[in-house]
């Protein structure tokens, strides 16, 4: 699953994957679980202004859900280009 939003300038482009390396000793799986791959690139440019991020919940975790995935990948893009690149545009 990939969506792309628009926001302040960026395209963000966040893409869904499943994550199967979180697991129990012995190399089984416990669940699945989905991350999130983020791109941010500024308006009108092909070339991503970073390498692709991967984003999963707090302490390593994967995300339970494909929607929990998106959306705080579609959170932490905002963030990272409020934190980032908000003084550019003042």
């Amino acid at each position: 699953m990939t969506r792309t939003y628009e926001y302040h300038g960026y395209t963000l482009v966040v893409a869904v994957e499943s994550d199967l390396s979180w697991g129990q000793a012995g190399g089984t799986p416990a669940r699945v679980g989905y991350v999130a791959i983020v791109r941010i690139f500024q308006a009108g440019n092909a070339i991503a202004v970073f390498s692709p991020l991967r984003f999963g919940e707090a302490g390593g975790r994967p995300f339970a859900t494909e929607a929990d995935a998106l959306m705080g990948g579609y959170s932490a893009a905002r963030r990272i280009v409020d934190d980032l690149f908000s003084q550019e545009s003042q």
